[in-house]
């Protein structure tokens, strides 16, 4: 890593850490972390998924008002499905909000931002890597299951991929949460590329 890319990491940390709740500063860092992990399994540019994982929740600071506000001030589209669902706005907001913020402009770490709540059929690795990161940080430990999926997530990443998206639509239908159209689709995809692979029945 050059120094100035080490100066902008530094430079973002430092700018989270004043900006974020610490309990969230540290979900940032390990998430970060994580997705170098996964960058180095998988072959994927490490500086870019190490900034990806440092900023996926930047605006997770702002108020669900705020953040529809602020889509609308800078003109994020949100569908009324969102809109159901503001707990996933700060992933489609912070794309814009990293861009604004930091000064980011890769292409593949915003898309990576603003997929990582939500996901999409057919990420890509740098998508799901932040997606799964996300999901098995060392500082989760509520979520089914998590053992077996931090250890997959090493194994088949995009099987990884599947179960998370599994565990939350059950997790959703269970609770009564609301399930976004694109998080759907995005289990749908998941699952029929399971099906092909010959990892589960035409029936599960």
């Amino acid at each position: 890593m050059s120094k100035t890319e080490l100066e902008q990491v530094m430079d973002i940390r430092s700018k989270l850490q004043s900006m974020l709740k610490p309990s969230r500063y540290e979900h940032s860092l390990s998430v970060s972390f994580t997705c170098v992990c996964l960058a180095m399994r998988y072959g994927v540019d490490l500086q870019k998924a190490e900034l990806a994982g440092l900023v996926h929740d930047c605006a997770k600071q702002f108020s669900n008002e705020e953040l529809i506000r602020a889509c609308e001030e800078d003109g994020v589209e949100l569908t009324e499905d969102m809109r159901h669902a503001p707990q996933v706005i700060h992933s489609i907001y912070g794309a814009t909000y990293a861009r604004k913020c930091f000064g980011i402009e890769d292409p593949e770490v915003l898309s990576a931002i603003y997929y990582h709540t939500l996901g999409r059929p057919k990420m890509s690795l740098l998508e799901a890597i932040v997606f799964t990161a996300d999901y098995i940080e060392v500082r989760r430990d509520r979520a089914a299951r998590l053992p077996e999926i931090r250890q997959l997530a090493f194994v088949d990443l995009e099987r990884a991929v599947y179960e998370i998206n599994h565990d939350t639509m059950q997790y959703l239908e269970e609770s009564g949460g609301y399930i976004c159209k694109d998080s759907y689709d995005t289990y749908q995809y998941y699952r029929t590329r399971m099906q092909e692979r010959g990892l589960l029945g035409a029936e599960e």
